[in-house]
């Protein structure tokens, strides 16, 4: 069914071609339904819930009647005001990271940049108990294993019968730095190399010291593309909070970074032998 997230961006934008195709403004409708124009542009923009009456409305004043159409935007109107499963794990999931696990669920393609860590995706369950404890250094050991258990739940995307394409370009110190002691290290390192040598959807590519200054200078993120609505999202982080866009050109410069990043980097095969390689160096 999807995720309620992507859900209200489709949904939203196929409210929004409605309208350009009745050639209404986005103000005039708004005024017509005594809604605030900020309103409609965040229902459009996938941004709020759709409460059923008001997608009943929606629909009315663009003169939709057919009971197949007005039944199929109000089913995914229901669908996309559903709680998505990641809402068990409650404070455990921060509400500025709730939507990218929402995008997360149901990308088909993920671009990802990390400079400082293994992307969450891909780590394993003592790193990433390792990497929480020290980002959270006061959390009780029930809530760290709370948002360990909920790390691990997001990893199942890439066990669907239909998993995302993930390429993932981690910086040199991810793998040089020690998280967690030296066992744990090796198994991460293992891990990586395992899933880009025996998951077809799965690449790795390791961004050597040696490189010197490149397109993403200590600026870690992600894109995320779809399969069923256009355009893609941009993600970036930093300690408590996030930053989203979906603006093509601010999309495309990160997809253009992500593109030096690649050039820049070890090429797969000899990333996975390097993995192994340095594997082995923590576990003399």
């Amino acid at each position: 069914m999807g995720s309620p997230t992507v859900l209200r961006r489709r949904l939203g934008g196929e409210l929004g071609k409605l309208r350009t195709s009745r050639e209404m403004n986005a103000k005039d409708v708004a005024a017509a339904l005594g809604w605030s124009a900020s309103k409609l542009s965040r229902i459009e923009s996938g941004q709020v819930p759709l409460q059923e009456r008001d997608a009943a409305k929606l629909l009315a004043h663009y003169g939709v009647s057919s009971p197949e159409e007005v039944k199929h935007f109000l089913s995914l109107t229901r669908q996309s005001r559903q709680q998505g499963w990641w809402h068990a794990y409650g404070d455990a999931l921060p509400e500025w990271f709730r939507a990218y696990v929402g995008f997360e669920s149901d990308a088909t393609k993920i671009v990802t940049y990390q400079c400082e860590l293994v992307p969450g995706l891909l780590q394993t369950e003592k790193y990433a108990r390792s990497v929480i404890r020290a980002m959270k250094p006061t959390e009780s050991s029930e809530d760290v294993e709370r948002r360990v258990a909920l790390r691990m739940a997001r990893q199942q995307i890439l066990d669907r019968h239909d998993p995302p394409q993930l390429w993932a370009i981690i910086g040199e110190a991810v793998i040089r730095r020690p998280v967690g002691d030296g066992a744990a290290m090796a198994e991460q390192l293992h891990h990586l190399a395992d899933m880009a040598n025996d998951r077809p959807n799965v690449t790795i590519q390791v961004l050597p010291f040696s490189a010197g200054a490149h397109a993403a200078m200590g600026a870690s993120f992600s894109v995320l593309s779809f399969s069923d609505i256009p355009g893609s999202v941009a993600y970036s982080e930093v300690t408590t909070s996030s930053i989203y866009t979906e603006r093509p050109s601010e999309v495309a410069r990160h997809e253009d970074a992500f593109l030096r990043l690649m050039a820049a980097s070890v090429q797969p095969e000899k990333s996975i032998s390097w993995l192994r390689k340095v594997a082995e160096e923590y576990n003399e």
